[in-house]
């Protein structure tokens, strides 16, 4: 068994990516003309995350994006955040962020539709994030002329620790002020009316303009009067 699971440990260490619990099976038993069972793996996979908890290792074994990954333990991550800021690791430009988060939420999604989205050109931003191997094309579209479909890819999951989509961060929900929010359960200040009051208020409204148009066209008809009599007096 010990010799099981340091296969399975070489496989999960030289995977650039996650590994599913499916696929380290298949290879551990092709490999070493084995017949275990679905059981056997997950027995074995928690005897390998069990030999990590040890203060002895400085990485442990993590289950993310459907898969299996060696991941430094947390104690460490300050220290290599100052690698990666050492490194000078570029970062992805404001346009491939946004590029790149539009896809993760709607995914899977074709490049028109993002920039009908963003409202610019995205060429240069999906060429960036395809080459970083952040997203990926998952097929054509069967609308017209069948466009490229883009979605998130494995090593995105991998870099956001994240098993599925299902655990992005949920976008709050935006609703309309005609189904506004309880202002007691809110902060905003709104004001609920009835239908009655909000009638009232339109009339009042519309008498307030009314009588500001009156003022208005009085005042221009006072003008136009004071500026006739100067005209005459002028001629006189």
């Amino acid at each position: 068994m010990e010799q099981i699971q340091k296969h399975i440990e070489a496989l999960i260490f030289a995977s650039e990516q996650s590994i599913a619990a499916a696929d380290l099976l298949t290879l551990v038993n092709h490999s070493l003309s084995l017949t275990l069972t679905e059981e056997d793996m997950a027995a074995q996979i928690e005897a390998i995350k069990e030999k990590y908890t040890s203060d002895d290792f400085v990485f442990e074994l993590v289950e993310i994006s459907n898969g299996f990954q060696f991941l430094s333990k947390k104690e460490y991550h300050e220290l290599l955040n100052q690698l990666i800021i050492h490194r000078e690791k570029k970062k992805l430009s404001t346009a491939a962020m946004e590029t790149l988060a539009i896809i993760a939420y709607k995914q899977p999604i074709t490049k028109s539709e993002i920039e009908l989205i963003r409202g610019v050109n995205c060429d240069y931003s999906v060429q960036k994030l395809l080459e970083k191997d952040l997203i990926s094309i998952s097929g054509r579209s069967s609308g017209p002329g069948k466009p490229i479909l883009y979605e998130t890819s494995q090593s995105f999951m991998d870099h956001f620790g994240l098993r599925n989509q299902k655990d992005l961060p949920q976008l709050k929900d935006i609703q309309s002020f005609e189904n506004s929010i309880n202002p007691e359960d809110s902060n905003l200040g709104y004001e609920t009316i009835s239908s009655e009051e909000a009638l009232e208020i339109e009339l009042r409204e519309d008498d307030t303009v009314a009588e500001i148009t009156e003022e208005s066209n009085e005042s221009s008809t006072s003008e136009n009067t004071d500026t006739t009599e100067t005209a005459t007096e002028t001629e006189e």
